[in-house]
């Protein structure tokens, strides 16, 4: 089985106190959404790959068309009713969405995801984190939920079948516990961004 992809990229990213776009800050002279983008190409189960961005993100906009990137432009409301808006303006089935901030994922990983979708039985499915991990590496944590007794973080990347799915709400939902530093570095903060360059091994 094969899926599409969705980045998200419509977040301004007041916390990094930049005046570039989230999605375009560079690690290791490379745009974030770049890592992202390259780690969808080299997943075995990723077809078609779009980026959704919004009327504050219009530079990532035109960084994506330059790329040869589809781009959907959704309302930036919130993560979630951007997806549901793009799920329908895009007519998507089943699709992995994946915030652009993640620049140590790699295609294996996501391959790995869309296999353990493709057994769960459920009509979708969200990939946390331990949060000890992140915490033991300086990532901050805004939101985490129990799981087995264990706080676990999102990871931003999610799997939902687009046929199933009505409005904003959430279908039900397998959650994949991968423990893996690669879906620990999300870049919010300028202090993130400092550990992620630390951590990528092409910096110099």
């Amino acid at each position: 089985m094969t899926v599409s992809a969705l980045i998200m990229a419509g977040g301004k990213g007041t916390r990094m106190n930049s005046l570039e776009e989230k999605p375009l800050i560079e690690i290791c002279g490379k745009p974030v959404i770049e890592y992202v983008l390259s780690a969808l190409k080299n997943a075995k189960k990723i077809d078609d790959i779009y980026v959704a961005v919004t009327e504050r993100t219009p530079k990532t906009a035109l960084h994506a068309e330059k790329l040869q990137t589809k781009i959907v432009t959704t309302p930036g409301k919130d993560y979630v009713s951007d997806i549901g808006y793009a799920t329908q303006t895009l007519k998507l089935g089943k699709f992995l969405a994946i915030a652009a901030d993640l620049p140590l994922i790699t295609g294996e990983i996501i391959d790995q995801i869309v296999k353990r979708y493709e057994n769960c039985g459920k009509p979708a499915l969200t990939v946390a984190i331990p949060i000890e991990t992140k915490i033991k590496i300086g990532m901050s944590s805004e939101y985490s939920f129990k799981m087995d007794n264990k706080d676990v973080v999102p990871t931003g990347i999610n799997i939902i079948d687009g046929n199933k799915r009505y409005g904003d709400e959430w279908l039900d939902q397998d959650i994949f516990l991968l423990d893996q530093i690669e879906l620990a570095i999300n870049i919010n903060t300028p202090q993130e961004l400092q550990i992620a360059k630390k951590l990528l091994t092409n910096c110099k």
